[in-house]
């Protein structure tokens, strides 16, 4: 029951079907949803197939440039398929696209190339204890002592804690006050002075945990850009992965409208299918519905960041509308199976327990509302 007439629309080029094709076949051959109880095991080998795959190349630019309709598309089928490598992927891209973006040569030199073939694990480490949509408020901070930067703090739901390789991580320099005085460094993971304070479950299992720095010395050829530019490295990776947290929702969505499809098109009620039932029809048409909006808000988006434009507007509403729309979605499949849908590890209860996280990471459905109104009211012209 896949849906790809939305590859026809002006957004996409002939390459941006045959990948999701490609990727799609891929997928249904290695990737079947089961991964045991040792998350940090099966994300470990779910990194390593997609580098093999060459899937993590299009995550991992050692020129920075990011075709962002690919990342939207692969993310899109990956959580088709299965939430944690559709994590595995995305979380390649966010750890690794600052160096892409900003590095040195020889930063990108060393990691990116690791990256693209899953021998390294790479992690994004903004959010703290007291900072998490309100980046201005960071404590971590990080001193100049010589050729090196010694890091004080900790950093918390973070994504790959406890198994990456290396966490690209944002720290107060005091250049300036609120978000002007930050900047962005590389930490290798065995760097004295950098521990796992906490691994922390969540909902939808994946490896998270908290990160606590004590006099951990960095030196200065691993920071990335300018001192004092940290909210920009990380304001300029977000815009580009912000779009693909639309897309994964994309693709958690058309798979619990799939599995409700063929549930309400075979299960027999009172004489008749559960699809022949007016207000099962109804719940069908809006689910679809809202899928389509979000794919062309999801779409429009990662085709105007590709076209050189300022998405900040854009990116917000797509990930606004798709994290929303797909709970919904999700629930209405939940629903529609009944019982089943409770089950555990059932499909539909998978996805209900892997999306409700998207409404949060990455900025959370709140703040995209500030964001859209902020550039609503810019672009009117009011101060």
């Amino acid at each position: 029951m896949r849906d790809t007439s939305y590859l026809d629309w002006p957004f996409f080029d002939a390459r941006h079907a045959q990948l999701e094709s490609a990727l799609d076949a891929w997928a249904t051959r290695h990737l079947d949803g089961a991964h045991g109880s040792d998350v940090d095991a099966a994300c470990r080998a779910l990194v390593a197939l997609l580098g093999q795959g060459g899937w993590l190349a299009h995550a991992a630019s050692a020129d920075g440039r990011i075709d962002t309709r690919a990342i939207c598309l692969i993310r899109e089928t990956l959580a088709r398929h299965d939430g944690l490598a559709d994590f595995a992927f995305a979380m390649q891209g966010l750890g690794s696209g600052a160096i892409g973006l900003f590095g040195s040569a020889e930063n990108k030199a060393r990691y990116l190339p690791d990256v693209a073939s899953g021998r390294r694990i790479a992690a994004f480490a903004l959010s703290e204890p007291q900072a998490g949509s309100d980046v201005a408020a960071m404590q971590c901070a990080a001193r100049l002592d010589g050729d090196a930067y010694v890091l004080d703090g900790e950093k918390t739901w973070i994504s790959n804690g406890g198994i990456a390789d290396f966490y690209v991580v944002f720290a107060r320099t005091g250049e300036a006050p609120g978000a002007r005085g930050i900047s962005a460094f590389i930490v290798d993971a065995d760097n004295p002075g950098l521990e796992i304070a906490e691994r922390i479950a969540v909902i939808a299992p994946h490896p998270l945990a908290r990160l606590r720095f004590n006099h951990c010395r960095v030196p200065v050829t691993q920071r990335l850009g300018e001192a004092g530019q940290g909210f920009k490295v990380a304001m300029a990776t977000l815009d580009v992965f912000r779009t693909s947290v639309a897309a994964a929702a994309l693709g958690f969505a058309r798979r619990a409208f799939d599995e409700a499809l063929r549930h309400a098109t075979a299960r027999q009620m009172f004489g008749q299918t559960l699809a022949d039932f007016q207000l099962t029809q109804a719940k069908l048409a809006q689910m679809a519905t809202g899928i389509d909006a979000c794919a062309l808000l999801t779409y429009r988006a990662a085709w105007q960041r590709d076209q050189g434009r300022k998405v900040t507007k854009e990116a917000a509403m797509a990930k606004l509308t798709a994290t929303e729309t797909a709970q919904q979605v999700i629930d209405a499949a939940v629903q529609l199976f009944g019982g089943m849908g409770v089950v555990s590890d059932h499909p539909v209860e998978r996805l209900y327990r892997e999306i409700r996280a998207l409404r949060i990471y990455e900025g959370a459905s709140e703040v995209q509302q500030l964001i859209i109104a902020r550039e609503v009211l810019r672009e009117a012209g009011h101060a």
